[in-house]
């Protein structure tokens, strides 16, 4: 398993385009085969920062999961969205393998 671990730099003026983002988001990936834990929104201390995690069998799966999206209208339409609203002002995006026990 491999998860994809999303920081964001959101306009801390646009968090409800941004809110609204997050939950176009989470039914696509699991639609293409991943597991969706969430996107965190600022709550306390810094106003511009979110979080998502999403998780996937393999990386092989991710980027199959990168290469339907790129040819999906719903995916495209979230990404469209953001660049109008311009909510996210930039992202990072790392790699990490879970351990539950």
């Amino acid at each position: 398993m491999i998860t994809c671990y999303l920081k964001y730099r959101i306009d801390p003026f646009k968090v409800n385009e941004f809110e609204k983002y997050a939950r176009m988001w989470i039914p696509l990936v699991n639609r293409f085969g991943g597991t969706h834990h969430g996107y965190f929104l600022p709550h306390e201390g810094a106003n511009d920062i979110a979080t998502a995690l999403f998780s996937f069998d393999s990386l092989a799966a991710y980027e199959n999961y990168r290469n339907a999206s790129a040819a999906d209208n719903e995916c495209q339409a979230a990404y469209e969205y953001a660049r109008e609203t311009r909510c996210i002002v930039r992202y990072e995006r790392s790699f990490m393998k879970p351990i539950f026990r």
